[in-house]
């Protein structure tokens, strides 16, 4: 079979306030077109980028949210096609939780490993755990994922997307802020 496609891998590590980790985007899986490490050396330029005023943005998300609004119907149709064209090849994550109260942390991490038991069952490259801590408040993880994204699956459903008038009208309204 034709595999045009792309992978996304994400490898993390964090530790306390640390983040360590890379993001990597691979076409037909060995060709790398975007690459970024963890902890970023930009976070002066992010941070001037961020003081934009917040009126400015909260009136261009109204003006987005209307015009999106007659387009949720389809881009539910486009999620569902979408899912279909995603291949998990690898899913291994560990978390550390913890809470100052004993209880509210045996209560939680109960909750956490009801979840992840649902999505290593649902899936045979999913590998999910988590363990308490009992020493205050943690909240620390590692992993390894990977996902395959089959380009030419997807090319039919972006095409019935973007047919829809609607669809055109939101996609004009964001370029043209």
């Amino acid at each position: 079979m034709l595999y045009i496609g792309v992978r996304i891998a994400l490898i993390y590590d964090k530790k306390g306030s640390e983040l360590k980790g890379c993001l990597k985007i691979l076409i037909l899986k060995k060709i790398k077109i975007y690459s970024i490490d963890f902890p970023s050396q930009d976070k002066d330029e992010e941070e001037e980028e961020e003081d934009e005023s917040d009126e400015k943005k909260d009136g261009d998300m109204k003006k987005i949210f209307e015009l999106a609004k007659p387009c949720f119907e389809d881009f539910k149709i486009f999620l569902k096609s979408f899912v279909k064209c995603i291949k998990i090849k690898k899913l291994r994550n560990h978390l550390i939780f913890g809470l100052d109260s004993y209880a509210d942390t045996a209560q939680y991490i109960g909750y956490i490993w009801g979840l992840f038991i649902i999505v290593n069952d649902a899936h045979e490259n999913a590998r999910l755990s988590a363990e308490p801590s009992f020493n205050g408040s943690v909240l620390d993880a590692e992993g390894i994922n990977e996902l395959d994204i089959n380009i030419l699956k997807l090319i039919p459903p972006i095409v019935r997307l973007i047919c829809k008038k609607e669809v055109r009208t939101l996609i004009r309204g964001v370029m043209n802020g």
